[in-house]
């Protein structure tokens, strides 16, 4: 095994800040009969006004108390040149607060939302503006932003502490649970993000995500280099060092991906639209590509594509998209990019339908680097059993070791604690042991000397994957972990667990006759056995 090195990023759960429980719990409490789904755009859409609010208040008595050296409050200037968005007056979070009483709160909240996009370009089309709609309770929408008005989440030190980033987050997952499903549409739990992020290590160069839901992995990735920034040569200035592409076919999950990054002052191109009809960006060739496309999608226009340029390795069937999505991906693989993304377990081994030539064919291209089997219960939309593949364009490109005609396949499906009667999440622990044991494979300094581990990870050559029939499943080759022999020969333990199994039939049939005799005397039963 590996030695473990010292994984400096963030806890795995969000509630780190100590309000968020609390927070969700109170702002759950105002949603009324109202779905999980409109519901999140309303509480998620006034926590981050109130997120540009904060820090545009505190610029602004900044800059009032610096009036007689020449600043100007009300000049949006003044704020842009310090990346703070300019919020006009009539959108300022003590106006809203004010009116939070009036009937009319919901026209005055969006009328400050199309206040804000329209004086910040970067926000055009991203904020909801759907606060006035009869179907909303204004009692209601004015407890919940007097609840938001008591946390500063866009201060300085709130903002150095993320503070709104922790508490969008935590919703999001709220969020993902309440709506089940159709939750995983726009979130990715934040342990298999992390699994991703760490033994990826995106570092520096453009990281792509063609299904980007809420910007999850981005807003990990610029964590993960934060984190590691001593020692990684890149003085910490995470946000330059990495160039960020995603693409989201719908809408509102598309506004929640801008905002989520809005509030982190990550910047990024996300574009909306169908990855498969609409590449927005074709011409792309990126170095890390991190997703968690949608599984086994059935209905994405694939007949409609039959001679795209994409399908290298065999055109994916019309009646599900994982091997598009594969494919996709490794077509935007920059000459030495590696990619890292989850899948339902069945493509590790289906033949349906030409997936498994397909497989077949992006094997013998020497492609796969690594297969992680993950626990079960790890996601809100789905029970279905996934996996994270890991492709590698080039093999021997010099930033490690030649893995030429080698795969590593780990095991980690009894990695992982219950957090809920449902849900399941990886520790720390779990996510270093994982990433640690890939990046010693792969010949990583300082991760250790790579050993075979039975039960849990094996290096394989692709010609022991063909004798399988080229069947990427962990479990076929990592072999199961050996028995602790407790030195008891085989004889004496059979002679033991015989008197044993002996003296259990003996007690079995002495119980049977008691409570047959209990029974007997309430009545319900012969007298005699």
């Amino acid at each position: 095994m590996p030695k473990a090195r010292k994984n400096s990023t963030k806890p795995n759960g969000t509630a780190t800040v100590g309000y968020e429980a609390e927070l969700w719990r109170m702002a759950d409490a105002l949603r009324g009969s109202m779905d999980a789904a409109e519901y999140k755009h309303v509480v998620l859409g006034l926590i981050f006004l109130k997120y540009i609010s904060d820090a545009f208040e505190e610029q602004h008595a900044r800059l009032e108390a610096e009036r007689a050296e020449g600043a100007d409050p009300e000049d949006p200037d003044e704020y842009r040149a310090v990346n703070i968005f300019w919020v006009p007056p009539e959108a300022r979070w003590v106006h809203l607060k004010a009116q939070a009483k009036q009937p009319t709160i919901g026209q005055l909240v969006d009328d400050a939302m199309r206040a804000i996009e329209r004086d910040n370009p970067v926000l055009k089309g991203v904020l909801p503006k759907e606060y006035a709609r009869p179907a909303l309770d204004k009692q209601r929408l004015g407890q919940l932003i007097d609840l938001v008005s008591n946390i500063k989440v866009g201060d300085a030190e709130s903002r150095s502490k993320d503070v709104l980033g922790r508490v969008y987050e935590y919703f999001l997952a709220q969020f993902a649970s309440a709506e089940g499903k159709k939750g995983g549409e726009f979130y990715t739990p934040r342990c298999v993000v992390r699994l991703l992020v760490e033994m990826l290590e995106p570092y520096k160069g453009r990281v792509y995500d063609p299904c980007c839901g809420s910007s999850g992995m981005f807003v990990q990735s610029v964590e993960f280099i934060e984190a590691h920034a001593t020692g990684n040569g890149n003085g910490g200035r995470a946000r330059g060092d990495i160039s960020i592409y995603g693409q989201e076919l719908n809408y509102t999950t598309w506004r929640l991906a801008k905002m989520n990054l809005a509030i982190r002052g990550i910047e990024g191109q996300i574009a909306q639209g169908d990855t498969f009809h609409n590449d927005r960006f074709p011409d792309l060739k990126a170095d890390f590509i991190l997703a968690n496309p949608p599984f086994n999608m059935s209905d994405w226009g694939g007949e409609l594509l039959r001679e795209d340029k994409r399908w290298k390795y065999g055109v994916p069937p019309a009646g599900n998209a994982n091997f598009a999505w594969v494919q996709h991906m490794i077509h935007h693989l920059a000459p030495t990019g590696v990619a890292g993304f989850v899948l339902a377990n069945g493509s590790m081994s289906s033949n349906q339908s030409g997936e498994g030539e397909i497989r077949k064919a992006i094997i013998e291209d020497d492609l796969v680097d690594c297969m992680v089997a993950l626990p079960d219960k790890l996601f809100y939309s789905t029970q279905i059993p996934a996996c994270l593949w890991f492709l590698a364009r080039d093999k021997k490109n010099h930033r490690f070791r030649d893995r030429q005609g080698q795969v590593l396949f780990i095991d980690a499906r009894k990695l992982g604690r219950m957090v809920d009667r449902t849900h399941r999440e990886l520790t720390d622990e779990d996510i270093a042991r994982i990433a640690n044991t890939y990046h010693a494979w792969r010949g990583e300094k300082d991760a250790g000397e790579y050993q075979d581990v039975p039960g849990f990870c094996k290096s394989t050559t692709i010609e022991e994957i063909r004798q399988h029939g080229y069947v990427l499943t962990p479990g076929r080759y990592v072999g199961t972990e050996p028995q602790e022999n407790d030195g008891e020969p085989f004889e004496e333990k059979m002679r033991r667990l015989v008197a044993q199994w002996r003296e259990q039939q003996a007690e079995a049939r002495r119980l049977d006759e008691t409570v047959f005799r209990n029974l007997s005397h309430l009545g319900f039963m012969p007298e005699e056995p």
